[in-house]
């Protein structure tokens, strides 16, 4: 079993940035890959980026690519995301996951556990 928490998110203005953590725990948190996606009102989870479990290898969905970025810390059990130029579309609440191994996952519902959750509004 894995627990996940999110904490970080709220309100932000276009071109602003935020920083959302991911707490874990339950299982040996460096065995395994972890994940962030979002759901938008109206639309379906999508994957956002995912990490290897030594952080080496990352992964982006182009909407992304060059403004968020994930990273690990092993030693404190945490996934973070920090997302910068941020835009309107990117407003979502915004999950961590994981399956509890190695692999790396695009489609949601692959992933075994997942956070509650945490809001991010981005204001034009």
């Amino acid at each position: 079993q894995v627990q996940l928490v999110e904490s970080g998110g709220g309100l932000a203005q276009a071109g602003g940035s935020l920083r959302l953590s991911c707490a874990a725990s339950g299982r040996a948190f460096s065995t395994y890959a972890m994940g962030w996606f979002r759901q938008a009102p109206g639309k379906e989870r999508e994957f956002v980026t995912a990490i290897n479990w030594s952080g080496q290898r990352t992964y982006y969905a182009d909407s992304v690519k060059g403004r968020f970025t994930i990273s690990r810390d092993n030693a404190k059990n945490t996934v973070y995301l920090q997302m910068n130029s941020l835009k309107v579309e990117d407003t979502a609440v915004y999950y961590c996951a994981t399956n509890g191994d190695q692999n790396i996952w695009y489609r949601p519902t692959l992933y075994a556990y997942w956070g509650q959750g945490t809001q991010v509004t981005v204001s034009s």
